[in-house]
């Protein structure tokens, strides 16, 4: 029998609630365990499986998956890579990607282990689309229109900001690769609405874009987990020239960034010792099994 994969799950939202889901449906994987804050009061779903606070106390493990907001990352990649256990993130600050990249490249090389970073749906499985419609027209533009639906990303960023005691932000796509955020918020008793609103759009998430922050009584009342992209590219192929294509998609948000996170975990025990981005993996290496099947069967 092939051995498993053993991964530990770091951090458990949404994204970690929904890749314990997704390796329970990948044959090729087992859980090593799931580290978290607060290990006193597990829920009831965890019973069964081995819960602790650090990735340390944890046996065997082959790849460690981070499920924890992208300004968390850098430290917690490099205590697992420096244990020589790989992992996969899906950082998603597409400004300081290739800072990450370069940072966690020297710990991966160091101890002899794999990074693959910002591997969920954008960016990951929608940077692979953008990567193939430049190969088809290498000369023209590209848009990638976001929404309507939540931002976790943009989410966890305004509920990290003082005074806030609950959050949600909604991407609407204006077209052309331009958005609004609208945010929703519950404030702490003792904070002012403009000061937070003030945070909001100056925090490097909402800055570049039209941000309009709401206070709500309710922000449960308003999340929907549902989200999507369209992309669209108009360009040339050799000296042809309005070459049009698009790629559309509605997803459940974290649903779809966990299948990618355990995909990046798989292929990167087929890689070299590196930190990677998703577009540096070949594509097959995301999928389980036989490679000649997969070829067989896709190609």
């Amino acid at each position: 029998m092939t051995k498993k994969i053993r991964a530990a799950i770091i951090g458990y939202g949404n994204i970690g609630k929904y890749v314990i889901d997704t390796i329970t449906q990948s044959p090729d994987f087992e859980i090593a365990g799931i580290v978290r804050r607060n290990i006193n009061n597990v829920p009831d779903e965890l019973q069964g499986f081995v819960v602790t606070d650090s990735i340390v106390k944890l046996q065997n493990v082959d790849v460690a998956i981070l499920c924890l907001p992208s300004r968390m990352l850098e430290n917690s990649a490099k205590e697992c890579l420096s244990l020589g256990i790989n992992t996969v993130d899906s950082f998603d600050i597409h400004s300081e990607i290739k800072d990450l990249r370069s940072s966690l490249m020297a710990f991966a090389e160091k101890y002899n282990a794999v990074s693959v970073i910002s591997a969920g749906w954008d960016p990951g499985s929608d940077s692979i689309i953008r990567t193939l419609m430049q190969a088809m027209t290498p000369v023209g533009l590209t848009y990638t229109n976001f929404g309507p639906g939540m931002s976790m990303g943009h989410t966890v960023a305004v509920k990290a900001i003082d005074g806030v005691k609950n959050a949600l932000s909604v991407t609407i796509p204006k077209g052309t690769g331009i958005h609004r955020r609208m945010v929703y918020i519950e404030i702490q008793e003792g904070y002012a609405f403009e000061e937070i609103t003030k945070a909001i759009q100056t925090d490097s998430y909402f800055v570049n874009d039209e941000t309009h922050v709401f206070k709500v009584d309710n922000v449960d009342d308003l999340k929907d987990m549902g989200h999507g992209v369209k992309m669209e590219r108009k360009g040339g192929s050799g000296s042809t020239q309005n070459q049009l294509l698009s790629f559309n998609m509605n997803v459940n948000n974290p649903a779809l960034t966990a299948q990618m996170l355990v995909c990046a975990a798989r292929a990167s025990l087929k890689v070299q010792p590196g930190a990677y981005t998703l577009i540096e993996i070949p594509v097959i290496d995301l999928l389980p099994g036989n490679k000649e099947e997969w070829i067989d069967k896709l190609v």
